[in-house]
């Protein structure tokens, strides 16, 4: 069991790596009819770019996605849609620089999986990590664009980071519209400008920093998931779990629903105009398993970038101890990018519960 797949009716299978020619995904159980052609695709990919900013991977690569099958279009459909089949997704690698690697081909990173790979399989690939790096998630991102043309229009997914390093936004000054307006993806105008600020040393110091990144989905109906064991907390969390990088999940209030009285984290309600009212939502969308029909709420730590400038303390394939540093081009904060991804396995693992919830319930 290789494990390159997820989901149970809506199924991606990634592919490919850091540095070989190609990389992309394959999606299965996708309902038919649905509008999707390369340039909706391509939207979200040009949100996790590299390239964009001095705060991301200079790495240029413009990630442009090619549909290779299960969409088609005649003079009945306006534009492509998808056929029910297969729908192959592919991103052409075009400026990797391997030779940036060589130091460390028999030098395992610290923090990085080229120790662990190695144990598992006794072979890496060490230019860029291969199939353990970041760049495996372009995939997903192409992925979840096909996700959201499952869920519809009606489903709003978006995502933000919260925190970078230390430095936390004030919720009373979080502005949706300013994720728009900087390269952080960040809603606080105020706290962008000491991002820009703090990451600009980490990066000169050739160190870097981990974040802590907010998605939210608006309009999901009461229900879906499935106790006990197909949980939509659950599944959220293993999706989140899955990116690279991450290392803590919270669904909610998470870990500060530990300090709550039981008034505190309730959920109280009231009836309103539209039926059942929520007075907050500590639960993050999620009771028992299943949607309440409030916002899902999901908030995901990554880790700082393991590929640094700074010498660490190390060993190589063979048990000498050594120092290491990596040159090349990486994430000060990979976490930055990881917005358009955390939204892509949000709209993954909501696509597949609307139709496993179809399947179950008949609507």
């Amino acid at each position: 069991m290789s494990h390159n797949t997820f989901g149970h009716l809506f199924r991606v299978t990634t592919w490919g790596e850091s540095h070989g020619p190609a990389l992309g995904c394959i999606v299965d159980g996708c309902p038919p009819g649905l509008a999707l052609d390369a340039a909706f695709v391509q939207s979200f990919l040009d949100k996790r770019r590299p390239g964009t900013s001095r705060f991301v991977t200079q790495r240029k690569e413009p990630d442009q996605v090619k549909v290779l099958s299960g969409v088609f279009e005649d003079d009945r459909t306006d534009g492509p849609v998808t056929t029910g089949t297969p729908i192959s997704l592919m991103i052409e690698n075009v400026d990797q620089r391997s030779k940036d690697y060589s130091e460390i081909r028999d030098r395992y990173r610290p923090g990085h999986a080229d120790y662990t790979y190695d144990q598992k399989y006794g072979v890496r690939d060490y230019r860029g990590g291969g199939r353990s790096s970041a760049r495996e998630t372009a995939a997903r991102v192409a992925a979840g664009a096909v996700a959201r043309r499952v869920l519809g229009d009606e489903i709003v997914i978006r995502g933000a980071v919260v925190q970078i390093g230390p430095h936390m936004i004030d919720p009373e000054n979080w502005d949706w519209d300013e994720t728009a307006n900087n390269p952080f993806w960040c809603p606080d105008a105020d706290m962008a400008k000491v991002w820009e600020t703090f990451l600009d040393e980490t990066r000169k110091s050739g160190s870097s920093a981990g974040a802590i990144v907010e998605v939210q989905a608006s309009g999901v109906p009461a229900g879906w998931g499935a106790p006990v064991y197909g949980k939509l907390d659950s599944e959220l969390a293993g999706a989140m779990m899955s990116i690279n990088a991450a290392k803590g999940v919270e669904i909610g209030a998470g870990f500060a629903a530990a300090g709550f009285s039981g008034e505190e984290n309730a959920d109280e309600m009231r009836m309103g105009n539209d039926g059942v009212r929520f007075l907050s939502n500590n639960n993050g969308g999620v009771a028992g398993g299943l949607s309440t029909g409030q916002d899902v709420v999901v908030r995901v730590a990554i880790k700082p970038t393991s590929s640094i400038l700074t010498e660490t303390r190390s060993v190589t394939r063979d048990g000498e101890e050594v120092d290491v540093r990596t040159k090349g081009r990486h994430d000060p904060c990979v976490g930055i990018r990881a917005v358009p991804v955390a939204e892509a396995m949000l709209a993954c693992v909501l696509a597949d519960a609307k139709l496993r919830h179809r399947g179950q319930i008949g609507s």
